[in-house]
């Protein structure tokens, strides 16, 4: 293993736990996501939905991943954060937002006729 080869172990922090070269995987490093389908906010443009999850502290993906772009109506809405909160409040800001985010889509759709 590389933990053998290097003589080098892992650096552990008390509170945030195991540290990496990535800072968003700090503590938790949990990203808890849903798959939803928003045609409101698809329709509305994604510089919005952008913006909106912006405000509730989420981050919105294709359902591709990452860096594989958006089709349909399908969004991969996950926590934007993962450093400095606890596995609940991590799940539960995903949870509120989502709700959030449905809710709003279907007062989207109603409006847009």
């Amino acid at each position: 293993s590389v933990k053998a080869e290097s003589g080098k172990d892992f650096m552990l922090s008390e509170k945030y736990g195991y540290l990496h070269s990535c800072p968003t995987n700090l503590g938790t490093g949990m990203r808890a996501s849903v798959h939803v389908d928003l045609p409101g906010w698809t329709k509305e443009g994604l510089p919005a939905l952008k913006a909106r999850c912006e405000e509730l502290g989420l981050q919105p993906r294709g359902t591709r991943g990452e860096s594989g772009g958006q089709t349909g109506i399908t969004y991969d809405i996950s926590n934007k954060h993962r450093l400095g909160y606890s596995e609940v409040e991590l799940v539960q800001k995903m949870i509120d937002g989502v709700n959030t985010l449905w809710k709003e889509d279907k007062e989207l759709v109603a409006k847009q006729g």
